[in-house]
């Protein structure tokens, strides 16, 4: 049976009712400190935005209500809207006055707000930083989908950001779930014990066929900006997202640098485009990437959207008293477990976790609720940016054809998408196409400095 992730769920549904069967996989509910009402805006009201709220109005005892919405698009607010209604109607407090439509929008939702309450970042990453420090104005608490950044430029920011943020006590939540599944921490907690002996080696696979919008042909419609084009498919342009690689991949990439309790200091990779045909976006249809740890031990990691190959979605460890399987085919459930042996057969299993894990995607939403309740410390903007910009250093690899180290990416000129607090609806689009109708691809050997 296919593991599922949340973008499956909303791809299969069109509805909420999916997102609500996987929020209620859950833990027993858990005590409230407090029972007054946490409010919750939700800023960018695509499939993610609409699953994260989703978990925001299950957590068990506590009392959320949505209570503002905002988009650059009408249709996507909508949408959003409409499906949110259909599991959580008694929860929702979204008059026309407080669905807000523009560029701007996110300001006003977050002023609907008061200090307690959290708002959720959803829009496509290269607005992260920009959204984030309003709400670290304000005195907001945050959840933000992965990636919080995309460039070292971004990243930067993000970090500085994450700074003023736990100055201000914010508790701030990041998209990156799988640190709050129970089996992969049970596995973590097993690996830091020793059970597999020194990590000598990781992997890691996320190929597929096509899994979003990261292939795009020319605009269709010629009314429509580059701008609005590009935000609408953001998965095919870096500035936006980081493209596939990054918001594919840094699951993978962050649970399997869990495990090894440290970040990556070199990635060197190489990938490329096999079927382009009129296609006009920027991503490359196979990467691979070869990181180094400061102790010198690799971790492989493998990515491909190309429909008829072989598809896998796994990560593994190995050590020197054994092996692991960090996650089974998805996100969800991991089935993490340990094996004597390299092989991965039964005879060989030393451990597994018992079937029935909680939803990380909802147990992620119930720590950070509580959290909020408790006037606890919970803030995982830095570890966030930690993972995006490993992340951005593995594509930068593949995309310059160079070794790249952290403080190179880090330190890295090349800011995509300048300025970004002041884009406009009518403001030219970060990306602009060339003479042939195509946009800038990497180059790698060629723009060996810069991915494009």
């Amino acid at each position: 049976m296919k593991k599922m992730t949340r973008r499956d769920a909303l791809k299969q549904t069109g509805t909420l009712a999916t997102a609500s069967a996987l929020a209620a996989t859950v833990l027993p509910q858990v005590h409230a400190a407090e029972s007054s009402t946490i409010q919750v805006a939700l800023v960018g009201c695509g499939g993610r935005g609409t699953g994260a709220a989703a978990n925001a109005l299950s957590v068990p005892g506590g009392n959320t209500k949505l209570v503002a919405m905002a988009d650059a698009f009408p249709d996507r607010l909508k949408g959003s809207y409409g499906n949110l209604r259909k599991g959580f109607e008694k929860q929702m407090d979204v008059p026309e006055e407080r669905q807000f439509v523009g560029f701007d929008a996110y300001k006003k939702a977050i002023d609907s707000l008061k200090k307690g309450d959290v708002v959720i970042f959803a829009t496509p990453p290269a607005f992260r930083w920009v959204h984030f420090t309003y709400a670290i104005e304000k005195g907001i608490n945050v959840f933000m989908e992965k990636p919080v950044s995309v460039d070292g430029p971004s990243s930067k920011k993000m970090f500085k950001l994450a700074e003023d943020s736990e100055k201000k006590n914010l508790k701030v939540g990041v998209g990156l779930m799988c640190r709050h599944c129970e089996a992969r921490g049970e596995l973590y907690k097993r690996i830091q014990g020793g059970e597999m002996g020194d990590i000598t080696l990781l992997q890691a696979y996320r190929m597929a066929g096509r899994t979003a919008m990261e292939f795009s042909g020319p605009k269709p419609d010629a009314k429509m900006s580059d701008l609005e084009y590009q935000i609408r498919r953001f998965h095919s342009f870096l500035w936006a997202s980081g493209g596939s690689f990054s918001d594919f991949l840094i699951h993978n990439i962050d649970e399997s640098c869990w495990m090894k309790n440290a970040w990556p200091i070199k990635a060197a990779g190489y990938g490329g485009r096999h079927y382009r045909g009129e296609n006009i976006d920027q991503n490359f249809d196979n990467y691979s990437v070869e990181y180094t740890f400061a102790d010198g031990t690799k971790f492989y990691l493998h990515g491909r959207s190309m429909d008829g190959c072989e598809n896998r979605f796994a990560s593994y460890a190995h050590g020197t008293k054994g092996s692991a399987v960090i996650s089974t085919a998805g996100h969800i459930p991991a089935q993490s477990r340990i094996y004597k042996g390299h092989n991965f057969v039964k005879s060989e299993l030393a451990w597994q976790f018992p079937k029935g894990e909680p939803n990380p995607y909802q147990l992620e939403w119930n720590h950070l609720i509580q959290a909020i309740k408790d006037d606890k410390p919970y803030n995982e903007a830095k570890r966030g940016t930690e993972a995006s910009l490993v992340t951005a250093m593995g594509r930068m690899a593949c995309h310059t054809g160079q070794p790249i180290t952290w403080d190179q990416i880090l330190n890295s000129d090349h800011e995509f998408a300048p300025n970004l607090d002041q884009l406009k609806a009518d403001s030219t689009a970060p990306l602009v196409l060339g003479s042939d109708g195509k946009y800038p691809i990497p180059m790698p050997g060629i723009n060996r400095k810069r991915e494009y």
